[in-house]
């Protein structure tokens, strides 16, 4: 079956391979871990990338691809969604996440979405007022935190986005707990977020790493999430559904729909630490090279002159700052939401580039293939962003001409593509937005604080768990 379908599509294979020295490439392997705990994971899988578009791997005797090929990355996220799952990324994710959206295939996933999706539908018409209290509570921590004007940002930017999302998805802010049961939350999320990153690497023998400190970290964070869910389903029962959904809605309308309270939890996991990370780092980047950018900065601070100060910010003020969208759209070109992905094809499909000697031809993939993209490096593509591609400027966006030409979801993959494009994109990027005026508003002489290294573009110490985020470098003089 698989060589006539070769024969009807012209397939040819791909010939461009990483090499390696050792016995079923172990050598790979040792590489691959190294860099993971690194502090320039990213960059450091740039010499891999580089040798073609779409590129073979051979490890344990098993063939699998990677590729930056818009055309590829299209077909995989939309074209032939149906001819790829996630294999064993579900498994990897398990012991923290559990059973959901992001874990799931098929009709349980399509199912998921749709339930998640009537969520934000609510939840697109409350804000951004919904965040004002929080970016206040923020504006506060970071008085508090400056010792002599210099501030780290970083844990403050994390601290916020966790605050909004569980106000969300919880009813009550993080910020609701003590400090010492707050400060263990984040400590666990981030050990148990770097622990499924490893497992997502080992693929079918994710089994293999499961330390006592990982599944520590685990229990820990979704016990957590049983606390806060447990909540609303006890006042669902002393004070009726009705007033439950007004107090916690989203708990509530999942429960309708669910009716099982591990299934309401588990959906909620995987919303909450989808939604702290990106945000966070999204806002983490953004302020770490505006300070580094004056220019630009002094740029954006001038079209969010036009913002009143007091009140609450609405969606429409927001939309008329163009230049604080060009910014947003250069972060996550350069530090994507999900900067690398993988799929399995689930029956023999085609992808329509990288095979033969000049990397043109359609590719056979076999059932079971795996096939990773980068969007870090697809992002970086100088045929796509030009030869500064591997600069920081915001301006590049201002035309409109670049996000045609890129095409949404298959060159620029801000919050990933196709059918499973990112349901919180909108409420994202107004949470970022509204943080950010009301803190350029704040500090109009923010600027990088003494001793702190200003390296290039890719040259920065980075961090990953759920999302891609500074390792250091968000520290600041308030002015």
């Amino acid at each position: 079956m698989e060589n006539a379908i070769a024969k009807q599509y012209n397939c040819r294979p791909v010939q461009p391979y990483v090499p390696y020295k050792w016995p079923l490439a172990l050598d790979l392997l040792k590489q691959n871990y190294e860099i993971l705990f690194s502090d320039h994971t990213f960059e450091k899988l740039t010499p891999y990338f580089d040798i073609a578009k779409t590129c073979c791997i051979h490890l344990f005797g098993v063939t699998g691809y990677f590729t930056t090929d818009p055309d590829n990355i299209e077909t995989i996220l939309s074209a032939k969604f149906d001819d790829y799952s996630l294999g064993s990324r579900r498994l990897a994710t398990h012991p923290l996440l559990g059973e959901g959206i992001f874990s799931q295939d098929g009709p349980a996933w399509k199912r998921s979405r749709e339930l998640i999706r009537q969520q934000f539908v609510r939840v697109h018409k409350e804000t951004p007022r919904a965040f004002t209290s929080h970016v206040d509570s923020l504006l506060a921590s970071i008085s508090d935190a400056s010792v002599g004007g210099l501030v780290d940002l970083k844990p403050l930017m994390f601290e916020y986005t966790l605050n909004t999302t569980t106000s969300l998805l919880f009813g009550e802010p993080h910020s609701s707990m003590s400090k010492e049961e707050g400060n263990a939350v984040r400590e666990n999320f981030d050990h148990a977020s770097f622990g499924c990153g490893i497992r997502v690497r080992l693929a079918d023998a994710a089994f293999l790493y499961n330390p006592a400190k990982f599944r520590k970290s685990c229990k820990a964070v979704r016990d957590w999430a049983t606390f806060f869910a447990s909540k609303a389903m006890k006042y669902k029962d002393e004070h009726g559904e009705e007033a439950a959904a007004e107090r916690y809605p989203f708990i509530i309308d999942l429960w309708k729909e669910m009716q099982e309270f591990d299934l309401v939890r588990d959906q909620l996991l995987h919303i909450l630490v989808a939604g702290r990370d990106s945000t966070a780092s999204l806002l983490c980047w953004t302020v770490f090279h505006l300070v580094r950018n004056p220019n630009i900065l002094g740029r954006l601070q001038k079209e969010i002159d036009c913002v009143p100060r007091e009140g609450d910010l609405s969606r429409e003020q927001i939309q008329k700052l163009p230049f604080l969208r060009c910014c947003f759209n250069e972060i996550l070109r350069l530090y994507p939401t999900l900067p690398m992905n993988i799929r399995f094809a689930n029956k023999p499909t085609i992808l329509p580039r990288g095979g033969g000697p000049d990397g043109t031809s359609p590719v056979l993939l076999s059932k079971g293939a795996g096939i990773v993209w980068s969007v870090y490096h697809l992002h970086r593509l100088e045929d796509i962003y030009g030869p500064d591609s591997r600069l920081f400027r915001p301006q590049r966006w201002e035309s409109g001409e670049l996000i045609k030409n890129a095409r949404l979801g298959v060159g620029f993959v801000d919050f990933n593509g196709g059918p499973r494009v990112c349901l919180g994109k909108d409420y994202a990027l107004m949470e970022a937005s509204y943080a950010l005026i009301r803190i350029l508003q704040a500090h109009p002489n923010i600027r990088i604080a003494p001793g702190v290294a200003n390296e290039p573009v890719g040259a920065e110490k980075q961090a990953y768990t759920i999302g891609l985020y500074p390792l250091e470098g968000v520290q600041v003089v308030l002015g």
